[in-house]
């Protein structure tokens, strides 16, 4: 018989997400030039009003990338809550789907794994198929894995954002849910790797426009997050802002 896994403490579950993250961003790594951006360079320890809360951010760009996010935030050894992400936004040489990765704990387990489009998905559907259907057999299976409860924000445009095949859960804090997780993320990221090396160029004259589109729906996404409000509770209107900017690259110096 196969004992049933037990509930892990907050601080085990958090170090076991970040270093997910971790492992994502060294495969990033190795396939991109990746270059730290000096704007978020004050950010990578930041703390709450209080002294109670940490996190860390830093943010990349790159020949084929327009930025990147690799973030925590928490204080796992007093707190049940924590969350973490990895964002990359690609450049608009390719088309491939924008890469989503949060975590964190709420105490159980959250995740959040998608592929941000980056055209009209009800009309593109050429697009639809290409990066969307080869993902849906993980999303339906995922609907019946009774380790998971689906997570559904109260917003709006986050369910908006999210895309048809979406991956979001909570599950209880155990070992088996980490692996899982970690399953999922690499698929994904691997996967995507895929998409990246064999994608075709995008026309020269179409650039601009996605560009373009894909810094609205950054900023978008980044100044309409529900959890913007708690931020300026714990770090103050200030910091928050500039946390906020940070997420879009409002900030930035390279480009």
């Amino acid at each position: 018989m196969t004992q049933q896994p037990t509930d892990l403490d907050n601080k085990a579950v958090f170090e076991h997400l970040w270093g997910i993250t971790k492992e994502l961003y060294q495969k990033l790594e190795a396939r991109f030039q990746l270059h730290p951006d000096s704007s978020t360079q004050d950010l990578q320890q930041y703390r709450s009003l209080d002294g109670n809360i940490n996190g860390s951010l830093t943010t990349f760009s790159g020949q084929e990338i327009d930025w990147l996010v690799h973030s925590w935030l928490g204080n796992p050894e007093k707190s049940n809550f924590s969350t973490m992400r990895l964002t990359t936004w690609l450049k608009s040489h390719i088309q491939v789907p924008h890469l989503a990765f949060e975590f964190g704990t709420l105490p159980n387990i959250f995740f959040y794994i998608d592929y941000v489009p980056r055209t009209e998905l009800l009309t593109d559907l050429e697009y639809l198929d290409r990066y969307y259907e080869p993902v849906n057999q993980t999303f339906l299976k995922l609907q019946d894995d009774s380790r998971l409860k689906v997570f559904t924000s109260k917003s709006v445009y986050v369910r908006l954002f999210q895309s048809p095949v979406s991956l979001c859960y909570t599950g209880a804090p155990t070992f088996e849910t980490l692996e899982l997780t970690r399953t999922l993320a690499h698929e994904t990221l691997d996967r995507w790797l895929t998409w990246v090396d064999a994608a075709e160029p995008v026309p020269e004259d179409a650039r601009e426009a996605l560009a373009a589109r894909d810094l609205l729906v950054r900023r978008t996404s980044a100044e309409r997050d529900p959890g913007n409000k708690f931020a300026a509770q714990m770090f103050g209107s200030e910091l928050t802002d500039k946390l906020v900017r940070s997420l879009w690259g409002g900030d930035r110096i390279s480009h």
